[in-house]
């Protein structure tokens, strides 16, 4: 019988959407708006950044790459939300004004892809991440020759 009221959101969807807006405002925040702060709010002390764990080592691998390509900006192209686990595929552009890793700076404007999985705590916060992106792409815009191994004696 139909006493009027909604019928709630199972829980386990409410979760899904709230791992997705949370995955999703990690982009929008910390990749495109530098809006350092929110890294506390979203990541948890156990995730694996640059050479440590917790925000700041999160925050220092985002550090790098705003140093090499400090107009970098990613626009989501697709985003999939199940359980505990959101995955990212996205597009980035830049130029690069400072060195990435052996790469000098080249004043070169790069485009190139990539996927990134999230793993969420039960409190929403991001406890694992691991990147996927399109570095041969990146390298040869940056004019990077690509030689193949020396083989023979």
């Amino acid at each position: 019988m139909d006493d009027g009221e909604a019928t709630p959101v199972h829980d386990t969807e409410a979760a899904v959407n709230d791992v997705e807006a949370a995955a999703r405002r990690f982009v929008a925040d910390v990749w495109n708006a530098r809006r350092e702060e929110s890294v506390y709010e979203l990541v948890a002390a156990g995730c694996p950044g640059l050479g440590g764990t917790g925000p700041e080592a999160v925050l220092a691998w985002h550090r790098e790459r705003r140093a090499a390509f400090p107009d970098l900006r990613y626009k989501l192209v697709d985003v999939v939300a199940a359980g505990d686990r959101v995955a990212l595929r996205w597009r980035a552009a830049g130029t690069q004004a400072g060195p990435f890793g052996p790469v000098p700076p080249t004043g070169r404007v790069a485009s190139f892809s990539g996927a990134t999985f999230l793993r969420f705590d039960p409190a929403g916060r991001i406890v694992d991440v691991w990147h996927a992106t399109e570095l041969f792409q990146l390298l040869q815009q940056l004019g990077v020759e690509m030689l193949p191994p020396l083989t023979g004696p």
